[in-house]
């Protein structure tokens, strides 16, 4: 009897015992479970966290370009700031970006760096670390032929070498293509932002601890992804909200109503901008009354020769003449003499005034009346300046534009080393900039700058823009409950309505 008794205890005890283990390794499950579960819920709250910082930065850039301010280029970029911190009820995000090497809110303005695809051999040389093989190579993989340029590489190096691809022979569609490019390393293109996301992790700030090998100073050293960018585009849509239209072929109304010149600057402008490859910009450099002398000169001299013969030389180019009996040459007629014209800008003689008795006759700048009694085009002042830099444009808008360097936003060191512009010319752009919170009106603001020549004026203007379309945003969510973080990186095009997101990943 006390045996059995003693055998019970023993299937009790080992009973208890099993059922013990039974009982902590469900607990054991259920609370990995629990902790899997819980950061599971916890990266979607971070997730839509970061897709609220997300939405909000889109939702600005389409307030602006639904109701932009002509004279505030950079509100869109100030109202991005204010919003690049914010909560919801389950997390907060943060927006921020790297701009030569220091931490600005906000999303990265893609039109502050240099478009890989119309950079000059000259630019990409400028670029610190880029050798000339790397540029000659960028170059042919950007171009539409198979012809070797200098010390490049077309589809024979990359078959010999069986790499697996071609060159594309057309514009990179993003900054991680040029990676594929012979020579161009990732350790060169990325620095130490690895991921490009245009921010400073934790791994780029460690020093050697960690991959990528960085320095840790708190600043961001992108390698050439900091001056380089492949998705920057132009607008179609001007700062004042209206599609943009060619000089050349615009209507007269529709020009003075949009940029306040009056009809016979009008007619001016489009007969000047419908000639050869002339462009907007082109005005900094040239007042406009002396480019409508020599349109002047252009037309008239053209028509020379006796009765209603048409022939003779002249044309545009300096001193151009039409020489015969009753030639008619810069906007002058004789009934007996010949007449010469100053057909290029900046003629010889005061504006439409004539010199001797021999009948040669000479156009200049400035407003007045012409040697056919006709009145002078008056010179564009500023205001007419701004807003024709502004409403107008010669680029073809059925095609993607690549997009130019805004000035507003553009770090010195590009302005400087890649650029080339002259340092004390770049500093006193950035001060200029510095000065008012709407940053630069317009690249015609910049005229009189000390040491800015027009013709340095027009360089810039034709490469730079006071604007961008294409924003980075990079958004980081973190969950309120256990800090769970996730990052949304996406590209957003606003130049269309409503806004295109690009591209779009999260990790």
């Amino acid at each position: 009897m006390r045996q059995a008794r003693g055998s019970v205890v023993v299937v009790v005890v080992w009973s208890v015992a099993i059922a013990a283990v039974m009982v902590a390794a469900t607990q054991i499950v259920s609370y990995r479970q629990a902790v899997v579960g819980r950061e599971s819920l916890a990266r979607v709250e971070a997730r839509w966290a970061a897709r609220a910082g997300l939405e909000q930065m889109i939702a600005l850039m389409e307030f602006h370009a639904a109701a932009p301010n002509p004279d505030d280029p950079l509100a869109v970029v100030r109202d991005m700031e204010e919003m690049a911190l914010g909560e919801v009820a389950t997390g907060t995000w943060s927006i921020s970006h790297f701009n030569d090497g220091v931490e600005w809110a906000g999303p990265r303005d893609e039109g502050a760096k240099l478009n890989v695809n119309v950079a000059t051999r000259a630019q990409l040389a400028n670029i610190p670390g880029m050798s000339p093989d790397v540029v000659d190579a960028i170059v042919d993989w950007r171009d539409t032929n198979d012809n070797v340029e200098g010390l490049g590489a077309e589809s024979d190096y990359y078959t010999n070498r069986s790499m697996g691809y071609r060159p594309r022979n057309g514009p990179f569609r993003s900054l991680a293509e040029v990676e594929l490019v012979a020579g161009c390393w990732p350790k060169y293109l990325r620095g130490e932002d690895w991921n490009l996301n245009g921010r400073l992790d934790p791994n780029e700030d460690d020093g050697p601890r960690s991959f990528p090998d960085d320095k840790p100073d708190g600043r961001l050293d992108a390698g050439w992804s900091q001056y380089l960018t492949a998705v920057s585009r132009q607008s179609p849509m001007s700062l004042s909200g209206n599609e943009k239209f060619r000089l050349g072929g615009a209507d007269p109304d529709t020009l003075m109503k949009a940029t306040g010149v009056d009809d016979a600057q009008a007619k001016a402008l489009i007969a000047w901008a419908g000639q050869g490859s002339n462009r907007p910009e082109m005005l900094l450099a040239t007042p406009l009354s002396q480019l409508a002398s020599g349109q002047q000169g252009q037309g008239s001299g053209a028509r020379g020769g006796s009765g209603n013969a048409r022939g003779g030389s002249g044309g545009g180019g300096a001193g151009g003449a039409s020489l015969g009996t009753g030639a008619e040459s810069g906007g002058a007629r004789s009934g007996g003499s010949a007449r010469t014209g100053g057909g290029a800008a900046g003629g010889s003689g005061a504006a439409g005034g004539q010199q001797g008795t021999s009948g040669r006759s000479s156009g200049g700048g400035g407003a007045g009346t012409g040697a056919d009694g006709r009145a002078a085009v008056r010179d564009l002042d500023a205001a007419q300046l701004r807003g024709i830099l502004r409403e107008a444009s010669n680029d073809n808008f059925a095609q993607r534009v690549q997009g130019r360097v805004n000035i507003n936003t553009a770090p010195a060191a590009l302005l400087k080393d890649v650029m080339q512009i002259d340092p004390r010319v770049a500093d006193a752009i950035v001060a200029r900039r510095n000065s008012s919170p709407r940053g630069i009106v317009s690249i015609a603001d910049l005229q009189g700058m000390s040491g800015l020549t027009p013709a340095l004026l027009t360089q810039i203007a034709q490469q730079c823009d006071v604007t961008s379309s294409v924003y980075t945003v990079t958004s980081r969510g973190r969950s309120a409950s256990t800090g769970a973080e996730v990052e949304i990186e996406a590209v957003v095009d606003r130049s269309t309505y409503p806004a295109t997101i690009v591209s779009y990943r999260e990790r």
